[in-house]
């Protein structure tokens, strides 16, 4: 096993920054005309500029820094059956009591406001959520937001077989590979042949065992970030290409904006543009990865006494955020408030729930397997509810 490094902040703090944008942008999918689960009145065109300026690279950010705290762990804990059974029961088991219990009024309310739906609640979960059936496209029970969790979870039992070949060696190729410019032209041209080329045409299902699109995109940042957890070399090279990357990105996303603007909202762009919206896009998807990696290590590689409480509080976070969002914006629609209103309310909404939901769940020790986190000893209890276990 590869010898174990000092850790990095900087990282530990782009992964709660990522997870904190996530949250804003579910809360900007109310307000875009995209589709979504719960709409407001009026969508605006104008609000997917900022939109854009984040859903190109946001999820590959994720499974990244998500690659990273997996190496990590996968050295902390003794064995690759260990480590599978452990991240198994911690993302899992959220999983399932999520689409029991949290994510039942997403498709709830939007067969109700999109596909005319006249049940309640209650008699949508007792007799239509549990058919395992599809209601107007959308399939029930469903994982909804907490796909990128399933993900994970499958990518975490590979990396657990891949750990059995013997990690070291492959580290060794990755930082030949990604010490230097390899680190933005690499990941960068693999991009730009998905946009491209594979993935023409196609969509991500996050249905998992269909979505190849999906896998040829998630998988290979996953790995990446496996990579880099343990990769001096990648690091450095970062902390050399940021500004360039960054000044690649901006250039990409003019692009973007400059497209988004004269066809704006749903309106089909011409093929020959399209593909340079489609090329700006994995452009800037991954130019801004490598730049949120070397201004992490630049300038957030310390630690604070709130990191590890926001380290944990990510997981309970990401697993109620999306429900709020969807349950608020519904409830909202009744009042006809402003956007700029209904912004601000759901947005104190979902901050608000989401601290409720952490800190109620991880007081009560039956409930913190539920929301992701590791269940305390007796003896323990008191200690773990004032300091906060690393994830």
């Amino acid at each position: 096993m590869t010898t174990t490094t000092a850790r990095h902040y900087g990282l530990d703090w782009l992964r709660i920054g990522a997870f904190g944008l996530l949250i804003l942008y579910h809360i900007g999918m109310f307000f875009v005309p995209w589709g979504w689960h719960v709409k407001t009145a009026e969508p605006i065109d104008w609000a997917a500029i900022p939109m854009l300026a984040t859903n190109s690279w946001r999820l590959a950010l994720l499974f990244v820094v998500s690659g990273y705290a997996s190496r990590v762990l996968i050295e902390k804990l003794p064995g690759a059956g260990r480590f599978a059974r452990e991240r198994s029961a911690r993302l899992m088991i959220p999983v399932v009591a999520a689409m029991i219990l949290i994510i039942p009024p997403q498709p709830w309310i939007e067969l109700v406001t999109q596909h005319g739906y006249a049940q309640d609640l209650g008699w949508f979960w007792l007799n239509d959520y549990f058919g395992f059936k599809t209601m107007s496209g959308i399939v029930v029970p469903t994982w909804q937001h907490l796909w990128f969790v399933v993900y994970l979870w499958a990518y975490t039992l590979g990396l657990a077989l891949l750990s059995l070949a013997g990690i070291d060696r492959m580290q060794r190729v990755f930082d030949r590979l990604f010490g230097g410019i390899g680190l933005l032209a690499i990941p960068l041209a693999w991009a730009l042949i998905v946009a491209l080329w594979l993935g023409r045409g196609a969509e991500s299902t996050h249905a998992l065992f269909d979505d190849w699109l999906g896998h040829i995109t998630y998988l290979p940042a996953f790995l990446f970030g496996v990579g880099l957890g343990r990769s001096h070399a990648a690091l450095a090279a970062a902390a050399r290409l940021w500004k360039p990357a960054l000044a690649l990105s901006a250039l990409a996303f003019a692009v973007i904006v400059a497209v988004e603007r004269q066809w704006p909202g749903n309106t089909p762009i011409p093929d020959g543009y399209a593909d340079a919206f489609h090329a700006a896009r994995a452009t800037m998807g991954w130019a801004m990865i490598v730049a949120a990696i070397g201004i992490a290590g630049r300038y957030w590689n310390h630690d604070h006494r709130w990191r590890p409480m926001l380290t944990e509080a990510v997981f309970p976070f990401y697993i109620i955020h999306q429900t709020i969002i969807v349950v608020v914006g519904w409830w909202l629609l009744r009042f006809a408030l402003p956007p700029g209103v209904e912004f601000l309310i759901i947005l104190a909404a979902t901050v608000a729930g989401c601290w409720a939901f952490y800190l109620i769940g991880r007081s009560v020790n039956w409930l913190r397997p539920l929301i992701g986190l590791k269940r305390v000893a007796p003896r323990a209890a008191s200690a773990d509810s004032a300091v906060p276990k690393e994830a």
